[in-house]
């Protein structure tokens, strides 16, 4: 029969390779910090994946803080769980947080929806290509996976998502940054954020 010391001393033998040891933090960091997501699609253009781009964009997305303190607002890109298919990740923004008025977009049968408690209203920056809360309505906040930091890939988009308009009034750039602009002003035209007590 084998003691403790004798067993201990096998196993002492083996080496344990570095990136196999350091592999559960690596998962740890993955799975409940920042996660990296390839975003496919159209409906978030031209804010990610422009057609400009050879490339489809790889975001950093922050789960701990949403898991964490529910960290998101309006205009914030997110990661979340589709209400109609909970293995499928959608990218969004949300438009409204509860107790907006929302004035939606076709093909929703209201024209103005008030965003019910614990729940946010999604859409997708290009509504023609977009499944969204146009279609589905308010979704719950549960379902927002985590927040979109910044793009890694590819290169020449690497960092935050911030609209340049100082850029050259003529280049591909400033149009983009132009159409950026426009957008979000359209967008937040759509939402009235006074919350009525009582």
């Amino acid at each position: 029969m084998r003691t403790w010391h004798s067993l201990f001393g096998a196993l002492s033998r083996f080496r344990i390779p570095p990136w196999l040891y350091w592999s559960p933090t690596a998962v740890l960091l993955a799975t409940s910090f920042y996660v990296p997501m390839q975003i496919s699609g159209r409906s978030m253009q031209p804010t990610l994946n422009p057609d400009s781009s050879a490339w489809r964009d790889v975001g950093i997305f922050d789960r701990f803080r949403v898991g964490l303190s529910h960290d998101f607002h309006r205009d914030d890109i997110v990661a979340l769980r589709s209400p109609e298919n909970r293995d499928r990740m959608l990218v969004k923004r949300i438009v409204g947080v509860e107790g907006d008025l929302v004035r939606t977009l076709p093909p929703y049968p209201d024209s103005v929806v008030r965003v019910p408690p614990g729940h946010v209203w999604i859409e997708g920056d290009e509504p023609f290509y977009s499944d969204d809360s146009n279609r589905f309505g308010p979704i719950p906040a549960a379902l927002i996976d985590a927040k979109l930091v910044g793009i890694l890939w590819p290169p020449n988009r690497f960092g935050r998502l911030t609209p340049d308009v100082s850029l050259a009034k003529n280049g591909a750039a400033y149009r983009h940054a132009m159409t950026l602009l426009q957008k979000e002003r359209s967008r937040k035209a759509r939402v009235n954020s006074i919350h009525i007590q009582g």
